[in-house]
């Protein structure tokens, strides 16, 4: 390892453990007053504070601390890691063949499994992890050690980055982790992201700049495509499917919106034991008999003629392969990916990048329910939701889980389909139905708002709506990783000549700003109801 890089560690460690012993005094109501953030007895600073409050809020304080410990417990593991297996590797002779080099890699990992009491291939992973963070991953390794990362979120990193050239691994790690990066990630820091959707937010950004086309990589994912059977406990079994990310996004919302019809108060079965009734009528049989006459899509809207859209009067698929999804799912689309002329993925509503001939299919073969969103070339933010789509959903309804995708509450994962509108402020209380004054959590989140003191925060038409805890801590939010897309040389020197003072990322002509685009208003009577 660096020289004097473990020492640091320890310092730092030592620092924090001095920290959260503090804490773990107030929280057991052993502080010494003067010290440990406690006034002395007639101080003016101890007037009105309620001693059961700060012994709450030291049991929190002393979890943060705790966590920052646990990081750089981490990073002083992976320190050690990969400087015993240095050591090992000065004090060996070079090695006299392939094997023989392979046989003292094998001692310096079962070296390393006994001593942690781990698998050898547990310490196997570590000692790799542990080399990459100490050879080329200086950010990384320095925000662990510091306490701003998890080990988690370090792992993450490191799996993210594998397989990428060495420009490209390093563009990666500085975008989500130098705060002078020219074009860093927006919102939140990385840390503070619970790791799930700190995944999310990389990968995302390594498929965008990923230096193999994603065409190409689809391409060759498309021949992995599978169904899988697997037996479990208590007669009971895993069914699952390897498929394209469109496909499988439109099994998901469908099997969702046929679950959600048949909810209502005579109905036991929750959401997740419905979505897997409605996946196994369908499969097993021709499913109409077994579900409502009207099957709705994703918005809640049934089919009309009380048939899936798309099947003929039997009910069945028509032949010649796979058909267009058919669920209310958002396509956003860089304009001139659309149009062929550069091959920048679009995003797919709660997967993420897909390859640009798949979202040009979408719309090309009549997947109606698909919405495509056009895009600011500027800085990548959505301009407009397309309006001719069969069934329009409202288009405020549409904006609102286009800015969120998720459920807002920090730690809550749940996408978007399963979640409904909400007034921040209630429409009661004179809160309008505009874009700053909705969000979309989870019933579960929904429930804890209207029945804690968890309160969401304000929203705008770009940012979803932070929340403030009961004790008074405020979460931000996740906002969007947009950028702009990149424009062919020709376009940019064509853009360059009609206007020498085009900005750096140039609008295309016949765009608008985001104000000026048909972003719902912010006062929109009947487009979104508060959630009961």
């Amino acid at each position: 390892m660096e020289s004097g890089a473990a020492v640091e560690t320890v310092e730092a460690i030592d620092a924090s453990v001095s920290a959260l012993a503090a804490f773990v005094r107030r929280a057991t109501g052993n502080a010494v007053p003067g010290t440990d953030g406690v006034a002395l007895t007639g101080d003016p600073d101890s007037a009105g504070v309620d001693p059961l409050r700060d012994q709450a809020d030291a049991h929190l304080d002393g979890l943060a601390e705790l966590a920052k410990v646990e990081a750089q417990l981490a990073a002083l593991k992976v320190q050690l890691v990969a400087g015993y297996a240095k050591v090992e590797k000065a004090l060996a002779s070079p090695a006299e063949s392939p094997q023989d080099r392979t046989v003292r890699e094998m001692a310096v990992t079962s070296e390393i499994a006994c001593v942690l009491t781990i698998s050898e291939r547990a310490a196997s992973a570590l000692l790799c992890d542990a080399l990459e963070l100490t050879t080329v991953r200086p950010l990384t390794l320095s925000a662990l050690q510091a306490g701003a990362l998890s080990w988690q979120h370090a792992r993450i990193m490191v799996d993210e980055t594998a397989n990428l050239d060495p420009a490209g691994a390093a563009a990666l790690e500085a975008h989500f982790l130098d705060p002078d990066a020219p074009e860093g990630a927006r919102g939140i820091p990385a840390g503070e992201l619970v790791p799930c959707r700190f995944r999310t937010k990389v990968r995302t950004w390594r498929e965008r700049h990923h230096p193999v086309s994603i065409e190409k990589r689809h391409a060759r994912s498309t021949a992995d495509r599978r169904v899988e059977y697997a037996p479990d406990r208590d007669g009971m079994a895993w069914f699952s499917a390897y498929l394209p990310a469109d496909q499988a996004a439109g099994i998901w919302d469908r099997t969702t919106g046929a679950a959600r019809a048949m909810q209502g108060p005579d109905e036991a079965r929750t959401l997740t034991q419905l979505r897997a009734d409605v996946t196994s009528a369908w499969l097993l049989t021709a499913g109409l008999e077994q579900l409502p006459s009207a099957i709705p899509d994703a918005a809640g809207e049934g089919a009309a003629d009380g048939r899936f859209p798309g099947r003929d009067s039997a009910g069945l698929l028509p032949a010649g392969g796979v058909p267009s999804p058919l669920a209310q799912v958002l396509v956003t689309v860089p304009v001139l990916s659309l149009l062929g002329v550069t091959e920048e993925p679009a995003m797919l509503d709660g997967y993420g990048p897909i390859p640009p001939s798949m979202a040009r299919a979408l719309v090309a073969d009549g997947a109606t329910s698909f919405r495509r969103v056009l895009i600011d070339p500027r800085d990548g933010a959505p301009l407009e939701i397309g309006r001719t789509s069969y069934r329009i959903p409202k288009p405020l309804r549409q904006w609102l889980r286009l800015r969120d995708a998720k459920c807002t509450f920090p730690s809550c994962n749940n996408h978007s389909l399963d979640n409904e509108a909400d007034h921040l402020l209630a429409w009661a209380r004179g809160g309008p139905t505009g874009i700053s004054n909705l969000a979309q959590p989870c019933p579960k989140h929904h429930r804890l708002k209207h029945n804690s003191a968890w309160t969401p925060t304000a929203a705008s038409a770009k940012d979803p709506p932070g929340w403030t805890s009961p004790t008074g801590r405020y979460y931000p939010s996740e906002q969007p990783d947009w950028e702009p897309p990149h424009l062919p040389p020709q376009i940019q020197s064509m853009l360059k000549a009609l206007d020498p003072g085009v900005p750096e990322h140039p609008r295309v002509p016949g765009t608008t700003d985001l104000a000026e685009s048909s972003a719902p208003p912010e006062t929109a009577p009947g487009t979104a109801r508060e959630a009961a």
